[in-house]
């Protein structure tokens, strides 16, 4: 096991609020974004095949830049340890270059608007990157211990959930003419604010996680101009052990259809709320369209992260997963049916249900993917962390790629005209059906591929107790040499 791995089965709490702080700003950029995207069609113009490439193409750039970043993290010789610069530098990038990106104007044209912010937003995504692979490989270093994994996730994921509970009263200070005249103006204000605030907190785990040096690590092949070529080969040869491990194939795959599907119909909760609660009407939705997005975050926050981690202590992980999602499914049902206009204020009752499905995703998968490094470890006598973090977000982001790309032909396919006063006959209808049909079958399938993950508590113990008595053996070995 790597000297980054604290063996100590209690970490403190100091380290799961730092580690959470970063979850908080890997969150927030990622929410906020998702709020200010409505401003490219809403007030800028832009029609929904663009929409769709800014959000599939950055993506797909990130994503394949994941496992390099994974893999020069798992080898990096520095008095820092393997993590924490990345971390930083990472933090000063996403930070900046978000700001940047929504300095856009009405008076450009919607050519000039759209490349500008794809070239800006792949910088950012780049930097996302940098910061995103090392830092959530940091988590999954801070314990050996099957429960505190799931402990540090929990804690983080409440933290991080506050992203969602603030993101969606954006769409308030944007649609109030007594914060500001426009959408558009707001944006440029607000991601002043979201840059700074958030990339300072991204700097939180770099600056109070410690790690000890891997300067003399001889053990790990850092990414140079003189071993690229060896270094590539490693990065694929990494990429492909890593996915045909069995459960952590399962948990991407089951990953990439939950967030996926997800992902694809969000976008639309504004829209649903606005043309088919309020038709059309803006003003009169106030902060509906707010409160769907914040109530569902504090619902996960103070009710489904609770729940689930109690429930993985009391069975196994996967069967939590089973029943968590199998509630969200229920919830999906409910949106269908508590969406009813002139009483917009029912369907906060689903919200609860449908919080099931991504509140307990990341808290449980995340904790089961650091039991897979363990089992890696045994199989390889690596520690490759930064690599299965890598594979792992990149299904994430992959997914998100594509619910981007979907999410602009889904609009197209039922001729849903975003800023239009009046919609087409059955296109609000159309939106409703995807927005409820989409994620229960993608949140199906996740479950049909979860049903039969075998890495339990009791093999997660036994991996770890023969790789400590490796560790012990090998230690032995080396005092023995010492000592001639």
């Amino acid at each position: 096991m790597s000297n980054n791995t604290n063996t100590k089965v209690m970490v403190p709490m100091s380290q799961k609020i730092a580690f959470g702080l970063g979850m908080l700003a890997n969150q927030m950029f990622p929410a906020a974004l998702g709020i200010f995207m409505v401003v490219l069609v809403e007030n800028l113009g832009m029609p929904s095949w663009m929409w769709g490439v800014l959000f599939f193409v950055p993506r797909i750039v990130d994503a394949f830049f994941d496992p390099i970043m994974g893999f020069i993290s798992d080898n990096t010789k520095s008095d820092w340890g393997r993590r924490r610069q990345y971390v930083f530098i990472g933090s000063i990038i996403m930070g900046i270059s978000f700001i940047i990106m929504w300095q856009l104007y009405r008076e450009n044209s919607v050519t000039y608007n759209f490349i500008f912010f794809l070239v800006m937003s792949l910088i950012f995504h780049i930097g996302l990157s940098i910061f995103s692979v090392p830092y959530v490989a940091m988590g999954y270093e801070m314990s050996d211990d099957f429960h505190e994994r799931t402990s540090i996730m929990a804690i983080s994921q409440w933290i991080g959930q506050w992203a969602w509970v603030i993101a969606p009263w954006f769409w308030v200070i944007m649609y109030d003419p007594a914060w500001f005249p426009n959408a558009d103006t707001a944006t440029r204000t607000l991601a002043i604010w979201v840059g700074l605030v958030f990339m300072l907190l991204a700097m939180v785990p770099a600056i109070f996680i410690k790690s000890k040096s891997t300067k003399f690590d001889n053990t790990l092949k850092p990414l140079t101009v003189r071993t690229i070529g060896g270094s590539l080969k490693e990065i694929v040869s990494s990429f492909k052990e890593a996915f045909s491990n069995k459960p952590f194939r399962k948990l991407c795959i089951a990953t990439f259809f939950i967030f996926n599907a997800f992902n694809t119909v969000a976008g639309f909760t504004f829209f649903i709320v606005v043309y088919y609660l309020f038709n059309g009407d803006t003003a009169a939705a106030g902060i509906w369209p707010t409160l769907f997005g914040c109530m569902g975050a504090l619902a996960t926050t103070f009710i489904v992260i609770p729940i689930v981690a109690w429930m993985s202590k009391k069975m196994e992980k996967k069967t939590a997963f089973l029943i968590s999602q199998g509630i969200s499914v229920i919830g999906y049902i409910l949106l269908w049916l508590l969406f009813i206009p002139g009483k917009p204020y029912m369907f906060l009752f689903a919200l609860p249900f449908f919080a099931f499905g991504i509140g307990s995703l990341f808290t449980l998968m995340m904790s089961m993917t650091a039991d897979v490094c363990d089992m890696d470890e045994l199989e390889s006598g690596k520690r490759r962390e930064g690599i299965f973090g890598a594979i792992y977000w990149w299904m994430v982001k992959f997914g998100f790629a594509i619910a981007g790309l979907l999410t602009g032909v889904i609009m197209s396919a039922v001729a849903f005209k975003a800023g239009a006063p009046t919609q087409p006959e059955g296109a609000v209808t159309g939106l409703r059906l995807f927005f409820s049909g989409v994620p229960i079958c993608g949140t199906l399938i996740a479950m049909y591929i979860m049903w039969d993950y075998d890495l339990t508590e009791k093999k997660a113990n036994e991996i770890k107790k023969e790789l400590e008595e490796r560790k012990l053996l090998v230690q032995k070995q080396v005092d023995q040499i010492q000592s001639k």
